[in-house]
């Protein structure tokens, strides 16, 4: 006997009994539990409130988070506006400090523009009752050395107001011309001192070049225009004419330090040939005074203990605007290369 295909259900029969279904026939869950009339509804309205959930707690982080940095930015605003308001009056007694960190360079916090503007504030303070200059430094420019050199000695001589250099880990060639201006400087034992000289550094890349069969087409005008090439040869003449320089830059450094310190330099083959010494040894030599860290100085030496930083530096918000600035500036010079040249 053959079974007859599997159809839609029959239709009810008026009068007879309803023909019953199989469960079968109705959706049914893991468990194998009917569902309901409408799950399908249900099952869409909680996946969209879950969805919805999920997008407001994403919402509510992000808010946060916002939040968060510029609670960050305000606070480091506030910090760089009042940083250095140690005292509320600035004509109450107290010691200047000026912070000479880093390497000396045009554009950097140790630069000639920041150091000068320091300490023209600070000498004008009638509450300043001496300079001291904090010096931790490398050396750098002999150019922005000297301007603060010069401004240093013009200042003293101005508001008769005394200058000190404390030195902490290192006051070395560039750095050291400007403590030579001071009339005391101070340093621990184990400081790094001197380094008295001058240098032109580089690297040649000629002998490599023809190794690799490389040619250099360098076109100048001026024989002696890219005589500092690092892919061109040098000759002696140029070679002398880059010492000539060196020498007299060496010469204006020796003479800044001897005009500074005076008779209580001893003066020896090797105290201006580069060589850079510890505190103890640089007090023995004449090239710092005396040991001495700079609260000692403010207390013992200035005799008034009240510190005022005078240090300018760039504050956050300066800081950045010239990444501001330099992010738009690059932006403009790639948009400007994007455009097609004219041939």
């Amino acid at each position: 006997m053959t079974e007859s295909p599997p159809g839609p259900p029959p239709e009810q029969i008026p009068g007879e009994p309803p023909i019953a279904r199989s469960a079968s026939s109705v959706p049914a869950d893991r468990d194998g539990k009917p569902h309901a009339a409408g799950w399908e509804r249900d099952t869409l309205e909680r996946l969209m409130f879950a969805t919805l959930e999920e997008q407001r707690t994403t919402r509510r982080w992000r808010n946060f988070f916002r939040l968060a940095w510029l609670a960050l930015i305000l606070f480091l605003l506030w910090a760089a506006i009042h940083r250095g308001s140690a005292s509320t009056d600035k004509s109450l007694p107290h010691t200047a400090v000026i912070e000479i960190k880093g390497e000396i360079a045009s554009g950097a916090d140790a630069s000639a523009e920041f150091i000068v503007a320091a300490m023209r504030a600070a000498f004008e303070d009638e509450g300043a009752k001496a300079v001291v200059l904090l010096v931790n430094s490398p050396g750098g420019s002999p150019v922005q050395a000297g301007i603060i050199y010069d401004e240093i000695r013009r200042l003293k001589a101005k508001y008769k107001k005394p200058v000190y250099a404390v030195v902490e880990e290192s006051c070395a060639s560039a750095a050291y011309y400007i403590a030579a201006a001071s009339d005391r400087i101070f340093v621990d034992k184990a400081s790094i001192v001197g380094s008295i000289g001058v240098l032109m550094d580089g690297f040649g890349f000629t002998g490599l070049m023809d190794k690799l069969g490389v040619e250099r087409r360098l076109m100048t005008a001026g024989e002696n225009k890219g005589f500092l090439d690092p892919f061109s040869p040098q000759t002696d003449k140029q070679r002398a004419f880059a010492q000539t320089m060196l020498d007299q830059i060496h010469r204006q450094f020796i003479e800044a330090v001897r005009a500074g310190r005076g008779a209580r330099l001893k003066e020896s083959p090797e105290l201006f040939s580069g060589l850079f010494w510890t505190g103890q040894q640089a007090v023995d030599l004449g090239l710092a005074d005396q040991l001495g860290n700079l609260d000692f100085v403010a207390r013992e030496i200035v005799k008034a203990e009240e510190l005022v930083d005078y240090t300018r530096r760039d504050n956050v918000a300066e800081r950045l605007a010239k990444k501001f600035g330099a992010a738009v500036g690059e932006g403009a010079m790639r948009a400007l290369k994007a455009i097609p040249a004219v041939r």
